[in-house]
């Protein structure tokens, strides 16, 4: 189950042929720092992705959309793609909309979770879904998603600098190391062959 998941999620992760294919975001795949890892890309698309997989949780259009907004903020798209997975239907049912009723709520608004996960668990049909959007939980749970969001896409951005940052300076401290053996196994050898020299060593 969690390898179909896997090979799901990477089916659905955009690579430059496909964007060339869509008309839309073809131009996206012209630009080679969208899709390079470096300390501010790969931050910049955690936040991406975090915050369209938070707020536009519409199957097809969050991969799309977090592609569109790496352009201007120079995010990487891949990993932006990624991270708009962390709405699965049960983040969303059972994380997502309780967390942005409750905020929504607190700003004085009214949500109604219990309607919102039933036209969830049926299928309601559009013209449901815009009667409503006319109520007050509409703009509860829209405002409660947009602060959720948001404040996602900040601590993602954090945690993925530091993530970033503790890599580069493990991976620099294993090449000092390595570095650093042999001169101290050199260091050894010649101090070892002075006190040899000097009859200070017991055989």
């Amino acid at each position: 189950m969690f390898s179909r998941l896997i090979e799901w999620g990477r089916s659905q992760v955009p690579t430059r042929e496909r964007l060339e294919r869509n008309r839309f975001v073809a131009p996206l795949a012209a630009k080679p720092e969208l899709w390079r890892f470096t300390r501010r890309t790969v931050p910049r698309g955690v936040a991406i992705g975090l915050f369209v997989g938070i707020f536009l949780m519409v199957p097809g259009l969050q991969v799309v959309g977090a592609a569109l907004l790496c352009l201007p903020f120079r995010a990487n798209i891949p990993i932006a793609a990624i991270t708009t997975f962390v709405s699965l239907p049960p983040t969303v049912l059972f994380v997502f909309l309780p967390a942005a009723a409750e905020i929504g709520n607190r700003f004085g608004y009214h949500a109604d979770l219990a309607t919102v996960t039933g036209f969830i668990a049926r299928g309601a049909t559009p013209a449901e879904w815009l009667a409503w959007g006319e109520s007050d939980a509409a703009p509860a749970i829209g405002l409660g998603l947009i602060l959720l969001a948001l404040a996602a896409a900040v601590l993602g951005h954090v945690i993925a600098s530091r993530v970033w940052r503790w890599r580069v300076m493990r991976r620099r401290q294993l090449r000092q190391g390595q570095l650093r053996r042999p001169g101290r196994l050199a260091l050894g050898d010649s101090r070892d062959a002075t006190l040899v020299g000097a009859g200070q060593v017991d055989a």
